[in-house]
């Protein structure tokens, strides 16, 4: 058996939570006050994924860059090729809160999004 200790991320809480585990399997979770930590502990032991925030560059806007996240969380291992795929990737004005960027980013499925409004110059 192995105890994996971990600090839950799903509510400002941060419980300190212990994770048994017998090979992939997860065996028993301790120290979560709510489901959210239960979930997030199961998950970051089997299946760790991220959401991934940054920001592309924008041509024609009032900023030179805009943020963006992915819509949804995207397995850990695949950040870096996300990251990647950002490079060199720029958008024209206006950019508004919710459009998507890149349909399907770095293969996951996810469709990454602009956060913020930029308008046009």
């Amino acid at each position: 058996m192995e105890i994996r200790k971990l600090t839950c991320i799903g509510c400002p809480m941060g419980c300190a939570l212990s994770v048994t585990m017998e090979g992939k399997e997860v065996k028993s979770i301790e120290g979560y006050t709510c489901k959210r930590g239960k979930d997030y502990a199961a998950k970051e032991v089997t299946n760790p994924r991220r959401i991934v925030t940054s920001t592309v560059r924008i041509s024609q806007g009032v900023l030179p860059v805009v943020s963006v996240k992915t819509k949804e969380d995207i397995p850990k291992e695949k950040i870096l090729d996300c990251m990647h795929a950002l490079d060199g990737i720029q958008v024209t004005a206006p950019v508004r809160i919710g459009d998507v960027i890149i349909d399907d980013i770095a293969g996951t499925g996810v469709a990454l999004v602009a956060t913020k409004n930029v308008e046009a110059s």
